[in-house]
């Protein structure tokens, strides 16, 4: 039913962002939350709707192959929104495209929610066809912008970590290493986000 949204980022939380559009707030989840800050205006946001049995949930991208990327990954038996949301996250879009055609089953059984046999089952689905998707790493990691709270960011980016489906343990695994990476740099919470998860799938 949409395309895509234009308008302000109102809220942003570990889960979804809250984008205004002519007056409307609409609570869309996305694979990073934090690439988008608060007060952001003329955003473009490509969208995929979901109905269940749940009720609606909107899907926000940051470009059409994104959002094309998590329509093919959903068109795999035993991948349903959350996980392919959990991909997603990842930055390196040309990395995973590149472990599927590879058949690196270990690398893919590194996101929540992704066993040995979804890991085949998206190889045998979508290898070779998704070459044509114009992606690269997205979610530029901004390391010199001058956050207030480097705490409150690390907090925040581990609870996206949670959000997505790692446990706790995983989570808690990478905690110090991340510590220490806030500490050495100024970074806000999607450079934190992403460190965490190079960490979790390297």
């Amino acid at each position: 039913m949409y395309e895509y949204f234009l308008g302000q980022i109102t809220d942003v939380t570990p889960i979804f962002i809250v984008m205004e559009v002519a007056g409307i707030g609409y609570k869309v989840l996305a694979a990073n939350p934090y690439r988008y800050q608060v007060g952001e205006t003329a955003v473009k946001l490509y969208i995929h709707q979901a109905v269940s049995e749940n009720g609606m949930s909107l899907f926000g991208f940051y470009d059409a192959d994104e959002k094309a990327l998590f329509e093919k990954l959903l068109g795999v038996s035993g991948i349903g929104p959350k996980s392919a949301l959990a991909i997603l996250a990842n930055s390196d879009h040309s990395g995973l495209i590149q472990a599927i055609n590879q058949e690196n089953a270990t690398y893919l059984t590194s996101f929540p929610g992704v066993g040995k046999k979804t890991a085949q089952q998206i190889v045998l689905d979508l290898k070779g066809k998704l070459n044509d998707l114009n992606v690269e790493t997205t979610g530029q990691t901004t390391l010199d912008m001058a956050t207030p709270a480097v705490d409150g960011a690390l907090a925040d980016a581990l609870a996206a970590l949670e959000a997505l489906g790692y446990s706790a343990r995983e989570v808690k695994r990478i905690t110090k290493k991340l510590e220490e990476f806030s500490q050495t740099n100024k970074v806000d919470t999607n450079a934190l986000l992403s460190e965490g998860l190079r960490l979790l799938t390297k």
